[in-house]
């Protein structure tokens, strides 16, 4: 990945029993915030058809800079800060793509 080159990420995560709606309105809050970063491209947020309590956040930053700026601003602290005691993992398990070239 360039600097240049478009941020592409999902992140997925499982919420504890009986957390899931207190981490969908905490998602539904922060994704308002991303969306007005001016780096961001998308910030979609979904819950598994099959498991709702499974989160899947997909992300589009235009560069490398921008991403930069996105985990560094504090309202990702924040929200991470929320988001931990909620949730099973230790943290959000982030998947980086890279489109397939023709």
């Amino acid at each position: 990945m360039t600097e240049s080159e478009a941020v592409v990420l999902y992140a997925e995560f499982t919420a504890r029993a009986g957390a899931a709606q207190a981490v969908d309105g905490l998602l539904r809050d922060f994704a308002q915030v991303v969306r007005a970063e001016p780096g961001n491209v998308t910030f979609d947020v979904y819950r598994r058809a099959e498991a709702p309590d499974r989160f899947f956040v997909f992300e589009i930053y235009l560069n490398r800079a921008a991403f930069d700026q996105h985990l560094a601003a504090p309202a990702g602290r924040e929200f991470n800060d929320a988001l931990g005691p909620l949730i099973v993992q230790s943290g959000s398990q982030l998947s980086f793509l890279r489109p397939v070239e023709p």
